[in-house]
């Protein structure tokens, strides 16, 4: 049974997403928003306003050579490869979905729970802009709080070292995310998405939609926009390990 609240069985919150880079200091703030699903009870959106709103099982798997799997199968075999299982736990996502043909997703964080409704891990899948994903396995404490290691190139601007912390307190009325990122010589940076919810349906959809025309597109471009701005003040461009390749954006 799906307890998200609404006509669709999930949430839409409007978010304001800040970056703070440390050093040298930039803020970057935009504003959008974010799903709360049920990947086992995704929201029937009626035919006409499909282009504003998919969930597709390939924009999320890691291996996407299997295209067979729906979203939480997925999801499950990461956890099980990591000698997780949910049973009959339920699974929250909050993620942006595909809309007018585009998605892009800095960060989609999965609440998985054990059969009694408690919360057993959290999993935040990280994408970058050339193409690559990453999944965090999280066992939050009782107020949200989880620490690792970084393992995946994100920003041009930063090597793959140093260490996350997280609060990802599970969403409820307001929504309230950190990420922080803390390198060998010190504090590097801050992401953190703030947001109020409302029940998801087609009049919610379609505020959203028309106060933030793109969202998926602009996320992406506001990112590489960033970018740019920082490679002209002369940063140094780390490559990726993955491909030992300076990224070309």
């Amino acid at each position: 049974m799906n307890p998200l609240p609404g006509p669709w069985g999930a949430v839409l919150y409007e978010t304001r997403t800040t970056h703070v880079r440390a050093a040298p200091r930039r803020v970057f703030r935009h504003r959008g928003y974010l799903w709360l699903v049920d990947p086992d009870h995704l929201p029937p959106i009626p035919w006409p306003l499909r282009p504003l709103a998919a969930f597709r099982a390939r924009d999320h798997a890691i291996d996407r050579t299997e295209s067979d799997m729906t979203i939480r199968q997925d999801l499950e075999h990461f956890l099980a490869g990591h000698g997780v299982r949910l049973g009959d736990g339920r699974v929250l996502m909050l993620t942006q979905a595909r809309s007018l043909g585009h998605v892009f997703n800095p960060l989609t964080v999965y609440w998985c729970h054990d059969p009694q409704g408690r919360v057993r891990c959290a999993v935040a899948e990280v994408h970058n802009t050339y193409g690559g994903r990453h999944r965090y396995l999280l066992h939050p404490d009782a107020a949200g709080r989880a620490g690792t290691p970084k393992e995946f190139h994100v920003s041009p601007f930063f090597p793959v070292d140093g260490h996350y912390r997280m609060s990802l307190p599970p969403p409820g009325e307001r929504l309230d995310l950190t990420v922080r990122l803390d390198r060998p010589d010190g504090h590097a940076f801050t992401a953190t998405v703030h947001g109020t919810a409302r029940p998801a349906g087609p009049r919610t959809l379609l505020r959203a939609a028309l106060r933030h025309p793109f969202a998926t597109w602009a996320v992406s471009l506001h990112i590489r926009y960033q970018g740019i701005r920082l490679w002209l003040r002369g940063l140094p461009v780390h490559p990726d390990p993955a491909t030992e390749e300076v990224p070309t954006a």
